[in-house]
């Protein structure tokens, strides 16, 4: 499995032909205080599969602090269908809204997603103090 995508934003919404809508891409958050608390972002992964991976795949994408706690975990498996070699791999895309997302500290955060039995380092965010006026 490959990572192809994978970023943060605001609200994703994926068309029937499989493009990406994407409002409010970041990787820089500021909060007045820690632990912050983030009400709303999307989280997207899209996922090339490699023609032996077939079938239900489970997947995990830990959100992960600079000390190394994870912060949220989502885990699922998605359906991933054969694919015969003069036809594009398959994809897996993922737009995951989460709610309530605290972060304990400030400092850099990254994804990791564990696919197709390997693990990949996904995007990462940094947050900041800010500070009051």
């Amino acid at each position: 499995m490959q990572l192809t995508l994978a970023l943060c934003c605001e609200e994703a919404r994926e068309r029937p032909d499989g493009r990406f809508d994407l409002v409010g891409v970041f990787a820089e958050l500021s909060a007045p205080g820690f632990p912050a608390v983030q009400a709303g972002m999307t989280a997207v992964f899209v996922m090339e599969w490699d023609a032996d991976e077939f079938g239900t795949q489970a997947f995990r994408a830990d959100l992960v602090a600079a000390d190394g706690r994870k912060v949220i975990t989502i885990e699922g498996e998605t359906e991933v269908p054969r694919r015969p070699a003069d036809r594009p791999a398959a994809r897996t895309r993922l737009a995951l809204p989460l709610e309530q997302v605290v972060f304990p500290q400030s400092g850099r955060y990254h994804f990791d997603i564990v696919a197709g039995g390997d693990l990949h380092r996904a995007c990462s965010l940094f947050l900041s103090e800010r500070p009051e006026h």
